[in-house]
Parts: C-alpha cells; sequence; structure tokens
C-alpha cells in the first residue's frame, strides 16, 4: 500500500478512529473517576459519539475505498452508522439512572458499549469478508460481556453463558463459509467474488458456503432457526443492554447481510428461496409465541424475532427500493423499540423491576402521560396508522408487491395481524384494568429526554414517511 493509500484508507476510517481511541482513554481515566463523579463517563462517552458523528458526516460526500478494497465509506455505510450512533447516545443515556439502581456503574460499562459501536460501524463499511469478521467479533465480544454484567445475578450469567456458546458456534458456522468461498473463488472481497461467479445456478461448492455464511448471520439478527439465544438473552441481560442489541447489532446484521446478499454473487442462485422460508418462519414464530408471554422483556424478545422476519421480506424483494425498504424499517423500529425499552427502564426503580406485564396495570391512571407514551410505541410496533411503525412495514410491503411477491406481502400482512394482538393486550392492561401497587417511575432528565426524542421520531417519521424514505434511497450502496 503506498503513502497516499494509506492516508486515504485513514481518512475513510476516521470515525471508526475517533471511537476506539477515545474508548481506550476513558478506560484509562475511568480507573481514576469516583462513583459520584460517573456522569462525567457518559458525558465523555457521548461527546466521542458525537465527535466520530461530525467526522462521518464530513465523509457523506463521497465514496470512499480504503485498505485495499475491505473498507468502505460510503452513503450506505453512513446511514448505518447514524443509526447505531443514535442506538448508542440513547443507551448511554438510559444507563445514567438505571447503573445506579442496579449497582453497576464503572467505566468498563461504557468503554465496552463504545468497543461495541466500533466493530458495529466496521461491519457496516466491510466489503470483506474477512473484515466483516473483524467488525463481528469486535461487537459481538463486548455485548458477551455487557449480557453478563448483573453479575450477582444468576439469570444474567446464564443468558451470557448461553450466548457465548451459540455466539461461538455460529461464528465457526461463519468462518466455514468464508473458508469454502475463499477456496472456490481465490478472494473473500465481495466485488471479487461476484467476477469469479459465472453460470446459473451457482456452483454446489458456492452455493453450500453461501448457505453457511446465511447462518452465520441470520444467527446476528436473530432470525429462525438461530433464534434460541434471544429470549433467554434479553430477559437476563441489563435492559439497558437489551435495549442496546434489539437495535444496534441487529441493525449491524441487516447492514452485512444487504452488502453480502445483494451481491451477484448470489442474485443467480436458488439462496432466495431459503430466505424467503426463513423471513416466514422467524415472522410466524416471533408473532405466535409472543402470544402466551407474561414477561415484557421476553415478549419483546419475541416481538424482536417478528420484526427481523418482517425486515428480511424486504431483503427477499431486493433491489434498491427493497434494500431502502429494510433500511428504513431499521431506523423506525431504532426509535419505538428504544422508547419501548425505555418505559421499562424508567419503571425500574427500588425493588420494582417493571418487567411483568402486570406491572402496567392501571398505569393510565396513575401515570397518564407514560401510559400515552407506551400507547404509541406499541401502536407503531403493531403497525397501525398513522405512527412510523406502518410506514415502515407498508414500504416492505410495497417492494415485495413490486417485484411479484404478492403471496409473502399477503402473509406478512396476516401475521401481522397476529402479532398486533399481543401489542393491544399490553393496552388493555394498561387502560382497562385497576391499578396494583403504586411505584414512582425513575424520569430522570436523561431518561425524559430519550422518551421525548424517541417518541418525536416515531410521530416524525410517521407524519413526513416519503422524506426519510428519500434519504434511504438515496443512501442505497452510495446512491
Amino acid at each position: 500500500m503506498t503513502a497516499a493509500a494509506l492516508v486515504q484508507s485513514i481518512l475513510a476510517s476516521v470515525p471508526e478512529i475517533v471511537v476506539v481511541t477515545g474508548a481506550c482513554i476513558l478506560l484509562i481515566l475511568g480507573q481514576f473517576v469516583r462513583r459520584e463523579q460517573e456522569y462525567l463517563l457518559v458525558w465523555a462517552s457521548v461527546a466521542v459519539v458525537l465527535i466520530a458523528a461530525l467526522g462521518t458526516l464530513m465523509l457523506a460526500s463521497e465514496v470512499r475505498p480504503a485498505y485495499a478494497g475491505m473498507f468502505i465509506a460510503d452513503r450506505f455505510a453512513v446511514f448505518f452508522k447514524f443509526v447505531f450512533y443514535l442506538a448508542t447516545i440513547l443507551t448511554f443515556f438510559l444507563s445514567r439512572k438505571y447503573a445506579d439502581v442496579e449497582g453497576i456503574g464503572s467505566s468498563e460499562y461504557y468503554v465496552l458499549l463504545l468497543f461495541a459501536l466500533s466493530g458495529m460501524m466496521i461491519m457496516a463499511s466491510a466489503t470483506d469478508l474477512l473484515s466483516i469478521y473483524v467488525g463481528l467479533e469486535l461487537m459481538v465480544l463486548c455485548t458477551y460481556v455487557l449480557t453478563g454484567f448483573l453479575r450477582q445475578q444468576r439469570r444474567s450469567n446464564e443468558a451470557a453463558l448461553k450466548y457465548v456458546i451459540l455466539g461461538s458456534v455460529s461464528t465457526g458456522i461463519f468462518l466455514y463459509g468464508v473458508s469454502l468461498v475463499y477456496g472456490l473463488t481465490g478472494t473473500t472481497q465481495l466485488d471479487g467474488m461476484a467476477a469469479a461467479v459465472t453460470g446459473d445456478p451457482l456452483d454446489p461448492g458456492l452455493l453450500l458456503a453461501v448457505v453457511f455464511i446465511v447462518a452465520g448471520l441470520v444467527f446476528k439478527v436473530g432470525a429462525v432457526p438461530f433464534h434460541m439465544w434471544v429470549p433467554d438473552v434479553y430477559e437476563g441481560a441489563p435492559t439497558t443492554i437489551t435495549a442496546f442489541m434489539s437495535v444496534g447489532p441487529k441493525a449491524a446484521g441487516f447492514a452485512v447481510i444487504l452488502r453480502v446478499f445483494l451481491n451477484p454473487l448470489v442474485a443467480a442462485s436458488d439462496v432466495w428461496i431459503v430466505v424467503a422460508v426463513i423471513a416466514v418462519a422467524t415472522m410466524a414464530l416471533g408473532s405466535f409465541v409472543a402470544l402466551v408471554q407474561d414477561n415484557f422483556k421476553r415478549l419483546l424478545a419475541y416481538s424482536s424475532i417478528a420484526h427481523a422476519g418482517f425486515a428480511i421480506f424486504g431483503v427477499v424483494a431486493g433491489g434498491p427500493d427493497g434494500i431502502a425498504s429494510v433500511m428504513l424499517y431499521l431506523l423506525i423500529y431504532s426509535f419505538m423499540n428504544l422508547g419501548i425499552f425505555g418505559t421499562i427502564i424508567m419503571m425500574r426503580n427500588a425493588d420494582f423491576s417493571g418487567e411483568a406485564i402486570e406491572d402496567y396495570a392501571g398505569l393510565a391512571k396513575s401515570h397518564p402521560g407514560l401510559a400515552l407514551l407506551m400507547l404509541l410505541y406499541l401502536f407503531s410496533l403493531a403497525g397501525i396508522p398513522p405512527t412510523a411503525g406502518f410506514f415502515a412495514k407498508f414500504y416492505v410491503l410495497v417492494a415485495l408487491v413490486e417485484r411479484g411477491f404478492v403471496v409473502l406481502a399477503v402473509i406478512a400482512v396476516l401475521l401481522s395481524v397476529v402479532a398486533a394482538y399481543f401489542y393491544i393486550r399490553i393496552v388493555m392492561v394498561i387502560y382497562m384494568r385497576e391499578p396494583g401497587r403504586t411505584f414512582a417511575p425513575a424520569l430522570t432528565p436523561l431518561v425524559r429526554a430519550t422518551l421525548a426524542f424517541t417518541a418525536a421520531g416515531t410521530i416524525g417519521i410517521g407524519l413526513f414517511p416519503s422524506w426519510f424514505l428519500r434519504l434511504a434511497q438515496h443512501s442505497v450502496f452510495g446512491g
């Protein structure tokens, strides 16, 4: 690599360098911060993310290949990185009070979130299977530790252990697929792989490699049949980390899926049939199993699985419209899901957990403003107009119909009706039941700001969906 190419590569990866450097500095400085000064770590972490966001915005004007074709800074990556920044900053805000209540305040908590963010950023910009792997491992190793951060709770330790074991298996499957691709094509770069593929259908060896890579990646988004870890991990992890994992790593997984599987390598293969089956099975399982859940976090885990299935329908549709619909879906999902988890975190105070659905009985009478916020988020998750969640699903369905997948669109609508029931059931508990025990919600200024921001996003995108769709379309692989 020449000096000029090295400089170009460094410029293209400035946001990642900023986040990693900031995390390392905070790791050292955190050892000198007293417990009562931990709010400084929150704001320092937010400052690191905002500086990285500024650097990302400056790179949005042109496409910048880097590191000999293993990395690229384009508008597609910029879009996803801002989703990651949104998830990370709001997680920092939600964590301040929650960390005090749970007794998990430490500099390592915020540093691990920053390192996980850097891994997601690498995944969004990676154009080589090996650089995808580096970003993937950086992200998941941090989330493994964060999942088990409630060290005194058995379920948190159990969730972390399950996550590590199943995650290691999925990583091994992914790497086996990468090795097959390299052995058959002589390259791990996505463009090089596409150039090496000639003929339809795909070579059986390459098809097998694609199946292994698909298996490794769908694990990260919680799709069937690699969804087993999601309910236990979501329930056992600290609620702030559950909120983060439900948005950031999921979006990172879809960023990789969109780069890899909308590539000519698999465009002419039968793998799309497999992906369509995965989408239907994922949404069906998530929707039906959520119906019988009594734990709110566990219900949202199956809800997350169902939403992953709906987003995969956009991957099946393919093309610029399909890609844009998935990108918009993930942006909207970030607002409404962080909002609903924010309400759970707000309920956690003293000996009140807020994790059982029964805890929300009569909330409309005791705290009408919070009940209204939950109504907004739940209706958006259910896809009820005019919330943003309706348009998230609508544009995916439009992409399916325009590509001729009418049957899949009908199945998606029917499963959405099933999923709407368990959201409306919670609304009924909130508005049609008498209050149970009294509690004092942990409404700190940062939690209020988070709920206000997510509510504004959920309403705003619902009012102006076409503007955000054009933004997503403009970001499709550099526009």
